[in-house]
């Protein structure tokens, strides 16, 4: 049951409108010539969380659209010089929100006495979507990329706006590859 729980809410990973910015984050293996990968292929690793087929499709059609635009060319063939694979997760945080009414009878308001400001309170269950992209050496079979991007995520949002938002993640997620020698 929390498998399927799990899946459905894949659905929506990077869907919805944000709270939060989105946060990238990602690391590379330091002296590595990324300049030698010209193809990559998709690997599916075990032990690994996937998105639901569509969602999953949808993310790796941005990528490889992100990809070819560095010139990299994805192939069906082992003899790849990159391996990819994505994971995916949506975790859940609460939020309380409060806030006061601000108004109230007390000592020094209008000269009266006693009375008191309401405070209310909420909690509410903020959704996030986190995409992960590790990226192998093939030769080596050595993890040379690796990046993850994580946002604030509405599971309502109409499937136009999950489009939108996987490719807004895959972009941020990718801007920085490949990085930048010194």
């Amino acid at each position: 049951m929390k498998r399927l729980i799990f899946l459905t809410m894949l659905l929506f990973l990077m869907s919805g409108s944000s709270l939060l910015a989105q946060d990238v984050r990602y690391n590379f293996a330091q002296g590595e010539d990324f300049s030698k990968y010209k193809t990559y292929k998709w690997v599916d690793l075990k032990g690994v969380d996937h998105a639901n087929e569509l969602t999953e499709k949808q993310i790796k059609e941005a990528i490889d659209t992100n990809l070819a635009t560095k010139g990299l060319q994805k192939v069906d063939a082992d003899t790849a010089d990159l391996y990819i694979d994505i994971q995916t997760a949506v975790g859940t945080e609460k939020q309380f929100t409060s806030y006061n009414t601000g108004w109230g009878y007390g000592p020094g308001w209008r000269g009266g006495y006693g009375g008191s400001t309401t405070t209310y309170g909420s909690t509410s269950t903020i959704y996030v979507g986190q995409l992960g992209l590790d990226m192998y050496d093939s030769a080596k079979k050595e993890l040379v990329w690796q990046g993850t991007a994580s946002k604030t995520i509405d599971p309502k949002a109409k499937p136009d706006k999950q489009q939108k938002n996987i490719k807004k993640a895959v972009d941020k997620l990718l801007k920085n590859y490949p990085p930048n020698k010194k």
